[in-house]
């Protein structure tokens, strides 16, 4: 594959509304029917603390980057194609949220430096601002990597190509080698470019001899391949309902729930699929109620050890007297094609997996790849907490952090902190 540093440099990372995941337009069309309103913040962090981005990303590159991303809209092209989308047998997004994309008018953003590191801020209503999260960590991660290459020789530079390719390769060999294993690719948010998350894709699509790849949650690629774009929800969900029901414990806590309640009203069976870890998963296996677990579709685990997990969903299956064999286990979490074999060996006929793979994916050519966030940090004017079942992704202000561990019941004895690698 050609190199991109050349050929890339002139144009915009960020250059289609839709280079984004799949998430955000069905979290934005809740929002938007639901809290369009809400005042939100959402801010980023580089969970990599040894890679300081600003003494490797030159500041008006970054400006110039999300200048241009706050201003994309859909084309008429895009927006008929997101009118074609189904959900349960009708319509995905609905009109009035499509007569919104045509003008979204996507937030200003705060850009500063703090130790070392990029912290960009995205405020504004929820229906408006939720846009900025794949947009801003696609743009950080590319510019890196340019910035990485940008003093190499082109030999180099077609020396860590051809490692990436051959990376590949041995990934398609290995899934070639296990039919079984299926996945949805995920990997916009940590890329190591736009152009070659592509490439990564079409290599699947053409030489997966067996169809694993069911879709990618990146929709512009989605809508250009042919290939169904994958995603439900994300963390964020959960963390702006707390701010909305905010009134005293009993409502912080019963915001979980209503996410469930809110979102299957919105979208039933088709976008079923649980996120769990927001507060722990010991709470939200207290939290789910028989109703939903016959209902819902399954559960995706984005934190913690995929196979203890998958032990745990399967036993609150079965103590429902559910079959969990009708049930879905997506992993999501840090993956690669090895441990997404032994989770399918291991858990295939017991549950039904898939994976949800990401950075290895689309960031795998020798290069270290970094741990970047962007993740809602106040609503309605109220920090916001991610407790994890991973102590390290926890985030919060420390007094919120306490607070909400005690609301949820969170026990930190619980769960293993794990380097965040991806």
């Amino acid at each position: 594959m050609k190199t991109e540093n050349q050929t890339q440099e002139t144009r915009p990372i960020i250059r289609s509304f839709l280079d984004l995941d799949m998430y955000k337009l069905t979290m934005g069309q809740f929002a938007y029917h639901r809290y369009p309103n809400v005042p939100v913040e959402y801010a980023s962090k580089n969970r990599t603390k040894k890679v300081r981005l600003a003494e490797v990303i030159d500041e008006k590159d970054l400006r110039r980057e999300l200048d241009f991303a706050q201003g994309l809209k859909p084309t008429g092209q895009e927006l008929a194609y997101l009118a074609t989308l189904k959900n349960n047998g009708g319509r995905l997004f609905q009109d009035d949220y499509l007569e919104f994309l045509e003008n979204p008018q996507i937030p200003g953003y705060e850009l500063k430096v703090e130790d070392g590191q990029y912290v960009t801020k995205f405020k504004g209503p929820w229906s408006k601002s939720i846009y900025w999260e794949t947009y801003d960590l696609s743009i950080k991660n590319e510019l890196y990597y340019r910035a990485l290459m940008k003093d190499m020789t082109d030999e180099q530079r077609q020396a860590i190509y051809a490692e990436g390719q051959r990376r590949l390769e041995e990934k398609i060999r290995i899934l070639n080698e296990n039919p079984g294993v299926r996945f949805m690719e995920f990997g916009t948010r940590r890329r190591f470019s736009g152009n070659w998350q592509e490439h990564c894709v079409v290599e699947m699509k053409d030489k997966l001899e067996h169809g694993q790849m069911i879709g990618t949650s990146n929709v512009y690629l989605a809508m250009r391949l042919g290939l169904a774009p994958k995603g439900t929800m994300a963390h964020e969900m959960f963390m702006i309902m707390s701010g909305i029901m905010h009134k005293n414990d009993d409502e912080i806590r019963a915001s979980h729930n209503q996410v469930l309640k809110e979102w299957w009203d919105e979208y039933g069976y088709d976008l079923s699929v649980a996120l769990t870890d927001t507060y722990g998963s010991d709470f939200f296996f207290k939290d789910m109620t028989d109703e939903q677990a016959r209902d819902w579709k399954g559960q995706r685990q984005d934190s913690g050890v995929p196979r203890v997990y998958a032990a745990k969903e399967i036993e609150f299956y079965e103590k429902k007297g559910i079959d969990p064999r009708t049930k879905l286990f997506a992993p999501t979490d840090g993956l690669d094609v090895r441990k997404m074999v032994d989770l399918q060996n291991e858990f295939g006929n017991r549950i039904i997996t898939l994976s949800g793979w990401g950075t290895n994916k689309t960031n795998d050519l020798g290069l270290a790849s970094l741990s970047l966030i962007v993740k809602a940090v106040r609503s309605c004017g109220y920090g916001t907490v991610k407790l994890s079942d991973n102590p390290e992704k926890s985030m919060g202000e420390p007094e919120d952090v306490v607070m909400f561990k005690r609301i949820f019941g969170y026990d930190d004895r619980k769960y293993k902190a794990e380097e965040c690698v991806y």
